[in-house]
């Protein structure tokens, strides 16, 4: 029996209250908890979004069941892309995804590749900082490159997060588009990395801002350049003097490269539209909240969206540039 015109707008109206996002999804919501896997350790950028995200859905009833949020870091994050790669058709499983989903396939020839996921969204861009230390003499990117090229092959150390992945590449790419020669020296994570540069065990490294904030806060740690194509938009000071938006680009600064790092979400293989859509729309929501704003001007992200083919077009043409890089840097698996 169909709904009168006045009862059927109740009901979406309900719904909304009560969901905003399944009365968008072409009716699919879940029937059970969700794992939220993160093919990363604790602490770093992706479980940070991760487990902001769950607060937010939590908080604002975003959802009717349980998100779980799951760390699977082993092999570079390959332990939980295969995880999801293996629960084709479940679309009780959602996955956040940093460069890794390029470099640990590309580096170590493990059976995944991002098209045995479903993309879902795109939630924002990640940046990178070259950062030095406070008490260094370099004011600036050129001049810092200019010492390490003039000082000799691997005489400057350039602090970073793992091998093989987004900072060692950044780092390879500065080399050749520079001719200095760093030696690379890889921490955990980039709390580590900072700790290490503060403490002047390296000379140098290309942290995302939020793992580094707190050491240029403190007067600690001096940002030379920031490796996008615009300066960031954020305008509060974080020092007495800096905002994020006072830190040239490198291009500006006189290193022509850029590099930004994806922050995005996949599902397995195999789930139905209603139920990509059903996800579109809750992180549309979540990225709506004051709480989700706040972070992102709190790690100073590039807060670039996309969804849909947009999307997948983006993931490729990413992929490819991550192979070529690599391919220059020698680490594509044999």
């Amino acid at each position: 029996m169909k709904l009168s015109s006045a009862v059927r707008l109740a009901a979406v109206a309900a719904a909304c209250a009560i969901s905003p996002v399944h009365a968008q999804s072409g009716g699919w919501e879940p029937t059970k908890s969700v794992e939220f896997i993160v093919p990363a350790g604790t602490g770093g950028g992706a479980d940070q979004m991760a487990r902001l995200s769950q607060a937010i859905i939590q908080k604002h009833n975003l959802m009717k069941q349980p998100l779980v949020v799951v760390n699977k870091p082993g092999g570079a994050g390959a332990e939980g892309f295969l995880y999801v790669k293996d629960a084709k058709g479940d679309p009780h499983k959602i996955i956040i995804t940093l460069s890794n989903l390029f470099t640990t396939p590309l580096a170590t020839g493990v059976p995944f590749n991002w098209r045995d996921l479903t993309p879902v969204a795109m939630l924002a861009l990640d940046q990178f900082v070259l950062w030095v230390n406070a008490e260094s003499p370099y004011k600036n990117a050129k001049e810092y490159v200019a010492a390490a090229k003039s000082a000799g092959a691997g005489k400057f150390k350039m602090g970073g997060t793992g091998s093989k992945q987004e900072d060692q590449i950044i780092t390879v790419a500065l080399e050749r588009q520079s001719g200095a020669k760093f030696t690379y020296i890889p921490f955990k994570g980039g709390g580590d990395v900072a700790v290490q540069l503060v403490g002047k065990h390296v000379d140098s490294s290309v942290n995302n801002p939020i793992e580094a904030v707190a050491q240029w806060r403190a007067g600690k740690l001096r940002p030379l350049c920031v490796f996008d194509e615009k300066r960031l938009i954020y305008k509060e000071k974080v020092t007495d003097k800096m905002a994020w938006s006072d830190i040239p680009t490198c291009k500006e600064a006189g290193v022509d490269m850029d590099y930004l790092m994806l922050r995005g979400i996949f599902m397995p293989g195999g789930v139905t539209d209603a139920q990509r859509d059903y996800y579109v729309e809750l992180f549309k929501k979540v990225r709506a909240t004051p709480e989700w704003k706040e972070f992102m001007a709190r790690g100073a992200f590039n807060q670039t969206t996309m969804t849909g083919n947009e999307y997948r077009d983006w993931v490729a043409k990413t992929e490819q540039r991550h192979r070529e890089l690599m391919k220059e840097a020698g680490f594509l698996a044999k």
